[in-house]
């Protein structure tokens, strides 16, 4: 595979740049970072940290918690240790990233700016408001958070497939993943500013052992997942476990904070295939990959609608507003057991269950008939693996306001229960 080097021979003279990370908390496959690299002769690596997600939205939450701000404070540390040795830095900023961002290219006279693209309706909004602002700069704005490119879907955004299933046989059909790149093995060094790193790590929370912090932690994760412990090959018996770190991939964290990339995890899911075996639980993991990236595209069309009550539908499902109950479904105490069990765990670990954020979710729409947004702005608090894609896409489509009319399922959270956790061995951990 090709690997970049950074070549300064090529520049008769100075060209600035700044490489901003956001969602792409790594050095693997990093295709804008390597374009940068051979683009300017002096590069800044920058973070932003946004102020914003710390003000509270109108459903009486934020935008980020402290386990995910922690996990996150600890991929960046991880990133900037690993860039070390390479003779850069990552200079890590806090407030409006938009507008730092537009700040430092004008006052050093930056002529390139690098970025991913990030496919949230806000992010970007961030990136156009960098563009417009600082008139002639030099883009490089690649894909990394997807499988595929936008170029590479066989069908045009407008006429994308509003259900997954449609999505998934013409993806399967007409497209393959691209494939990740090797990081490069050099940079242009950093040209000097006068402002300095903020410390990465806020305050320690109790973040889950499983989600440590970084691109090693996830590679290692995947290595174990795959390779050293084989869970992969009965992933599809056991993905719907309330509570074990050896039934689905937990991948999702990582993912969602870019320190993995999903193209490198299709390719180490392929190589499994050819080198140990291939069967219904391996193709599984790649459906839910899929399912990754039915959202990743679907929230591009909608734009702000993906947040609205009335969503895409643009009819508002009935609900009557009662805070007692919103608090009670936060804090686990609805008195529905295998509910309060799911919140009491999301709350202390950032961490819950596909199969548990669907009964969740039926719990708060249905049995206690309360407006979705509720869930979902809860959710993109307390989740470390929150993504906007992902997480409003499934609300939208259990608060029965999403393409799909089969959404706004109702759970039998009885038989749930029996099914998932028999013996109680769950409840009974997270309300004792």
């Amino acid at each position: 595979m090709k690997t970049s080097h950074y070549t300064k021979s090529r520049y008769p003279a100075r060209v600035r740049g700044i490489f901003w990370f956001r969602q792409d908390l790594r050095l693997d496959d990093m295709p804008a970072l390597e374009a940068m690299c051979q683009n300017v002769t002096e590069l800044l690596l920058v973070y932003v940290r946004d102020s914003r997600l710390s003000e509270t939205t109108p459903f009486g939450t934020q935008r980020t918690g402290a386990i995910r701000e922690q996990f996150i404070a600890e991929c960046l540390d991880e990133l900037d240790d690993a860039l070390v040795p390479l003779g850069q830095r990552l200079l890590i900023l806090e407030g409006n990233p938009a507008v730092i961002i537009a700040k430092l290219i004008k006052k050093y006279d930056v002529s390139w700016l690098g970025a991913h693209v990030n496919p949230g309706f806000y992010e970007l909004q961030d990136w156009q408001h960098v563009v417009d602002a600082c008139d002639g700069i030099n883009t490089v704005y690649k894909e990394a958070g997807s499988l595929f490119n936008q170029s590479s879907l066989p069908f045009s955004l407008n006429e994308m497939p509003g259900q997954f299933t449609q999505f998934r046989k013409q993806a399967e059909r007409n497209t393959i993943p691209e494939l990740p790149l090797d990081p490069p093995v050099s940079y242009p060094p950093p040209f000097a500013t006068e402002v300095q790193s903020v410390t990465a790590v806020h305050e320690k929370s109790k973040t889950p052992p499983l989600f440590r912090d970084g691109e090693s932690a996830a590679l290692e994760r995947l290595n174990e997942y795959f390779f050293k412990h084989r869970h992969v090959l009965r992933y599809k018996e056991t993905r719907n476990a309330l509570d074990d770190d050896t039934a689905s991939t937990r991948f999702s964290p990582w993912l969602a904070a870019g320190a993995l990339s999903p193209r490198r995890v299709y390719l180490e899911l392929r190589r499994f295939e050819d080198e140990v075996e291939a069967n219904e639980s391996t193709y599984w993991v790649y459906f839910e990959l899929l399912w990754r990236e039915f959202f990743h595209f679907a929230q591009l069309r909608p734009g702000k609608k993906w947040y609205l009550q009335a969503g895409l539908r643009d009819k508002k499902r009935p609900c009557h507003y009662d805070a007692d109950k919103i608090i009670r479904w936060q804090q686990g105490r609805t008195g529905y057991l295998i509910v309060d069990a799911c919140m009491r765990q999301l709350k202390q670990t950032g961490f819950m269950s596909n199969r548990g954020r669907q009964l969740v979710a039926s719990c708060l729409v249905h049995e206690l008939g309360q407006n979705w947004q509720y869930g979902a702005a809860w959710f993109e608090q307390c989740l470390v693996d929150y993504d906007p894609g992902s997480n409003w896409g499934n609300w939208l489509y259990l608060g029965g306001v999403g393409h799909d009319p089969r959404g706004h399922r109702q759970f039998d959270l009885e038989k749930q229960t029996n099914m998932y956790d028999p013996d109680r061995t769950f409840i009974n951990k997270w309300l004792s």
